[in-house]
């Protein structure tokens, strides 16, 4: 509506000033701006409350379905707690739950934020997995066990970097098959259909 027409109250606000067009086009997209807010509120309320409950469904998502998951990817299994606590079981079967373990320690390792308890850790790390006869020596190769070695001269979040990815390049492509053919793994997945298939039929 024009605020040039008799009684438009923008008129009476603006009169006598010389942006009269322009302060009442203003307005009116302040008015505009105000009145979008008002009507598309209900749609965003929609919208919080749709996300509200997705992250719910999340947080209560069966865990049937989680172990299904952990067949999808490596990366799948290992953001799984549960999931590395299986396959951690299925390691010791192999005596090989050193190369996690060691895995585990790294992600750990990298958290630190102290530098004093940066180095106390990579030197407790290396002894434990990386140096030649350590007690839980994982299997790397002498290059990188060097590599890793120097690095500790200078620890930082990264310095067990290399060293972590040929373990977990070794867990993926050699245990991980195996777990997952496993008699352990086969029955917690045929646990984990049957409970969906059930859940579905009450539904």
């Amino acid at each position: 509506m024009s605020c040039w027409m008799p009684g438009c109250p923008a008129l009476s606000m603006c009169r006598g000033l010389a942006a009269l067009p322009i302060t009442c086009l203003e307005r009116a997209k302040d008015l505009k701006t105000r009145l979008g807010i008002l009507l598309h509120k209900p749609e965003l309320g929609h919208r919080i409350g749709t996300s509200s409950k997705l992250q719910l469904g999340s947080r209560r998502r069966d865990s049937s379905q989680e172990v299904l998951e952990w067949r999808e990817s490596f990366d799948q299994l290992l953001k799984s707690k549960s999931g590395v606590t299986a396959f951690h079981t299925f390691l010791k079967t192999e005596f090989s739950e050193e190369n996690l373990d060691f895995w585990l320690a790294c992600e750990d390792f990298k958290k630190t934020r102290s530098k004093t308890k940066l180095a106390s850790k990579a030197n407790r790390i290396f002894e434990e997995f990386v140096q030649n006869e350590a007690p839980r020596e994982v299997n790397i190769d002498h290059e990188t066990r060097e590599i890793t070695r120097k690095n500790l001269s200078g620890a930082t979040s990264a310095c067990f970097n290399e060293a972590q990815a040929k373990t977990r390049t070794l867990m993926e492509k050699d245990s991980y098959p195996r777990f997952l053919k496993s008699a352990s793994y086969q029955d917690m997945t045929k646990q984990a259909t049957s409970r969906g298939i059930s859940k579905r039929s009450h539904t």
